[in-house]
């Protein structure tokens, strides 16, 4: 379970402290999965950042299964994270000197896993993004949705509890947007795993089970027919 109480982030300024968050509140359950709305610079990344420990809160908590990864050292923290909690941003961020398969592998490392249980796991969740026939290719000879779809599988490869996607689909065309709001969202059946993803897409934030809006730091619920 993912729980996050009265949340706020303040940055100093010149002038008076600028408010990025004002006691943001919700939870999310094992299998659930959430999208917040809002345009750029309402806050929404500095969210998806202080949940998966890349940033601390001014104030308030994050528990993931009873844990507040903000109060972890900074090797406890990184530990906690590539195990426990998954990335994927608008930018894909793979490394262009590795293969596909190489680039998914690079969290298990850290992780400890053996060579053969790893390589097993990245080769079955790049079959199950579409990317089997693509294993040995360097990011450059992909397309921006097979990029993204490899991005996925690689936060996907320690079997994250939850998985953060921070505009997952805003570097993408229409149909490659459609297809990797699916993915993800079919992956997360699959899995089990909690997914929290931020965009200003309704169309992506539709696909979702539920739907929260982020409007000057203020988190509220949304109804179906808000989108």
């Amino acid at each position: 379970m993912l729980s996050v109480e009265n949340l706020t982030k303040q940055y100093a300024t010149r002038g008076e402290p600028l408010d990025v968050l004002r006691g943001v509140s919700f939870t999310l359950e094992s299998g659930q999965n959430t999208a917040i709305l809002g345009p750029s610079g309402s806050g929404k990344s500095t969210l998806l950042s202080i949940i998966g420990g890349l940033e601390e809160p001014t104030s308030g908590t994050v528990a993931l299964d009873g844990q507040n990864p903000n109060k972890l050292d900074e090797l406890a923290l990184a530990a906690f994270r590539n195990v426990h909690v998954g990335f994927v941003f608008q930018e894909h961020y793979l490394l262009p000197q590795c293969s596909v398969l190489e680039n998914v592998l690079i969290p298990t490392v850290a992780a400890g896993k053996t060579k053969r249980e790893a390589v097993e796991r990245a080769k079955s969740l790049l079959e199950r993004v579409g990317l089997s026939e693509r294993i040995e290719h360097r990011p450059a000879e992909l397309s921006g949705g097979e990029r993204q779809r490899a991005a996925i599988a690689r936060a996907l490869v320690n079997k994250p509890t939850l998985l953060l996607a921070d505009e997952p689909t805003g570097n993408l065309d229409r149909t490659n947007a459609d297809r990797i709001g699916r993915l993800l969202l079919d992956l997360q059946k699959q899995e089990g795993m909690m997914l929290l993803l931020v965009t200003h897409s309704e169309r992506l934030a539709a696909l979702m089970s539920r739907r929260l809006e982020l409007d000057e730091g203020v988190l509220k619920e949304m109804l179906n027919d808000d989108c």
